[in-house]
């Protein structure tokens, strides 16, 4: 019985480790060319959106560290651009000091909130963390050896 409980914490510490050191996926999508982008109740956000990020970013000088989620709101006609919102997801690099956090840019017409975030899909609507499997395995090993 030992034996099996100590396979099945090695097997759940592997799982857990290999999905933090694994390639970075993120959502990557355009609400103007596909509404699931949304994330709403109405257009739910699918795994075929996720991709895995590149070791690099298109310019080769980062490396993409998180996942973005950008919405744009644009208020009134600016340079031919009719009013309109969108939301883009994507792979990021930018680790500056809104690191984990959102901000937002406005400017003449229109707006836009950024957030980022790291770990595998954290920028669709909703967020399981790892370390919310973490948590749930320490606690199913607790219960295991008590």
């Amino acid at each position: 019985m030992k034996y099996l409980q100590y396979c099945i914490s090695a097997l759940i510490t592997f799982l857990v480790c290999f999905e933090q050191c694994s390639a970075l996926k993120c959502y990557e999508c355009n609400s103007a060319t596909d509404k699931r982008c949304l994330g709403d109740e109405n257009n739910k956000l699918s795994d075929d959106l996720k991709i895995t990020c590149l070791d690099k970013s298109p310019n080769g000088d980062h490396p993409y560290i998180l996942c973005r989620k950008i919405e744009q709101v644009i208020d009134f006609e600016v340079n031919g651009l009719k009013p309109d919102s969108r939301i883009i997801r994507t792979c990021g690099w930018d680790k500056s000091s809104h690191h984990n956090k959102c901000y937002h840019r406005s400017g003449f017409g229109g707006r836009q909130e950024v957030c980022s975030c790291e770990g595998d899909g954290c920028n669709g609507s909703s967020t399981i963390y790892t370390s919310l499997t973490l948590m749930t395995s320490l606690l199913i090993l607790l219960k295991m050896y008590m």
